[in-house]
């Protein structure tokens, strides 16, 4: 298949929010090298500046199922990341879902396959996020390889009050990424919860992992893996996400 032309393609839905086939259906040997190969020329296509990676599939779980060996990432952009909001517009509405994760501020880049103390030595601040998804493929079914082709699904992420990891804090930090809880509550009703252990036992050691497979350069955002299912929002809808056992900041996301 011809790169620019799918790439364009997923551009053109990303902009209308169409819905297309998926890259892999259309071909059986389209696979994650090539999906990389997209997401890369969609990237130069759309223009706007990178500002970091987003992560897929970090939960070991899947792996097999999926034959997977390592998760797998997407670009982030300049206008698709929300620093301290409370409330989004997102560019159209299809299907999305919101995903609460903890977020990275590198200010070096980590040795690939670093252990959680390095990932966090390298690392600037953290923060819950929520990231914003939808799929521009039918009834939300495709490969790992057209996840990565269609940027991961990004639509935006909203970024919490970060909290800057000093190196006092490192040792506990590392403790709490491993076993802290997140409950997700869509206004006053819990949706459900999750654990640090759901980003490959660890979001820190997520992004060691995601440092021994891409560049990652100081001032990259990495938003590390969703720590619960993926849940449908809907215009008006208000959500917040809320921690224990780490001692960040909570985030609360209205839909315009």
């Amino acid at each position: 298949m011809d790169v620019h032309r799918q790439a364009a393609e997923i551009l053109s839905a990303y902009k209308s929010g169409d819905i297309i086939p998926t890259l892999s259906g259309r071909d059986p040997a389209f696979d994650l090298a090539k999906a990389y190969e997209v997401e890369s020329e969609f990237k130069r296509l759309r223009g706007v500046p990178p500002v970091g990676l987003k992560v897929g599939y970090a939960n070991k779980a899947v792996w097999r199922a999926l034959k997977l060996e390592t998760l797998v990432w997407a670009h982030m952009y300049e206008d698709t990341v929300h620093d301290s909001v409370n409330e989004i517009t997102l560019p159209y509405w299809r299907s999305p879902k919101i995903e609460p994760e903890i977020v990275f501020n590198m200010k070096q880049p980590p040795s690939g396959g670093a252990d959680a103390a390095t990932v966090l030595d390298s690392t600037e601040w953290i923060a819950l996020g929520f990231e914003i998804i939808d799929s521009p493929f039918p009834d939300w079914q495709f490969k790992p390889a057209d996840f990565v082709a269609a940027f991961g699904l990004h639509l935006g992420l909203a970024v919490g009050e970060p909290t800057q990891v000093s190196s006092h804090l490192i040792p506990s930090l590392v403790e709490q990424l491993a076993s802290f809880k997140v409950r997700l509550l869509k206004g006053d009703t819990m949706v459900e919860e999750g654990w640090g252990k759901n980003s490959l036992r660890s979001p820190a050691l997520c992004v060691g992992e995601l440092a021994s497979r891409t560049a990652l350069g100081p001032g990259d955002l990495v938003s590390s893996g969703t720590l619960t299912n993926g849940q449908p929002i809907a215009q008006g809808d208000v959500w917040k996400a809320e921690l224990e056992g780490l001692p960040l900041a909570p985030i609360t996301l209205r839909f315009a």
